[in-house]
């Protein structure tokens, strides 16, 4: 099945985005194979990327999702991001190049509902306040973006990374970050125009269910947090499932 475009506002495919994300994975690919990064290296920052190869921060993300997926680097929060070691045939990996599909999406949504439906829990009752007010400050992002017609893509994926930082277990945070945002559905596939949704329509809907993630969560109610992270997640999925066999359908 071939790549569905996703649009963004003023009508501009992501697949422009996904190319330029590509090139600083090749570009930093290179200097990790050439030997000017190794194994140990600290990438430059961000910002420094931003401005030597002329993209926005979004590309450079994406571009170091890919390279965490490939097992060339890792992020250390709060430090930055180090070129790994080699590693041996064989290795799991999910590539976020490949994840391009509806059933792809799919796939590793199955595989979040049971990660994140547990990590809700666990986040309800380890979380501390400063924890909680983050996950706040990412739903408020959210909405912010969503209100201006902005990308709300990178505010959703903080909002889960959050709730896997409350869980208090490193592995957790390792996952998600390796996963990257990738995570997000639409990130991949115009969800919305799938499942014949206005796009601010399922956006809404999207943030009502991470606001009832969030209430459990500050309420300590861990069953009730797993309950709503599994909603949430199995909504996207059904969501998709349906629009896929329309598809098939056709």
């Amino acid at each position: 099945m071939s790549t569905i475009d996703v649009q963004v506002p003023g009508g501009r495919s992501r697949r422009r985005s996904r190319s330029l994300s590509q090139e600083v994975v090749d570009e930093l690919s290179r200097r990790i194979g050439d030997g000017l990064l190794k194994p140990g290296d600290k990438l430059p920052t961000e910002a420094a990327i931003m401005r030597e190869l002329d993209v926005s921060r979004t590309v450079v993300r994406e571009a170091i999702s890919r390279l965490q997926a490939a097992g060339l680097v890792e992020t250390r929060h709060g430090i930055g991001t180090f070129v790994l070691e080699p590693s041996g045939e064989g290795a799991f990996r999910i590539d976020p190049a490949t994840v391009t599909t509806i059933q792809d999406v799919l796939a590793l949504l199955e595989l979040r509902i049971s990660l994140e439906t547990e990590a809700a829990g666990l986040a309800a009752a380890r979380r501390s306040d400063e924890q909680l007010q983050l996950m706040r400050q990412a739903l408020d992002a959210f909405l912010a973006a969503l209100e201006q017609g902005r990308e709300t893509i990178e505010a959703d994926f903080q909002f889960h990374l959050n709730i896997a930082g409350a869980t208090g277990n490193r592995y957790f945070v390792d996952f998600m970050s390796y996963l990257g945002m990738t995570v997000i559905p639409r990130a991949r596939l115009n969800t919305a125009q799938l499942s014949r949704d206005r796009q601010a329509d399922y956006l809404q809907r999207v943030h009502r269910e991470h606001e009832d993630i969030l209430s459990a969560i500050a309420l300590r109610d861990a069953d009730a947090a797993r309950a709503a992270m599994r909603t949430h997640l199995t909504n996207s999925r059904e969501r998709l499932r349906r629009a896929h066999e329309a598809i098939e359908a056709r």
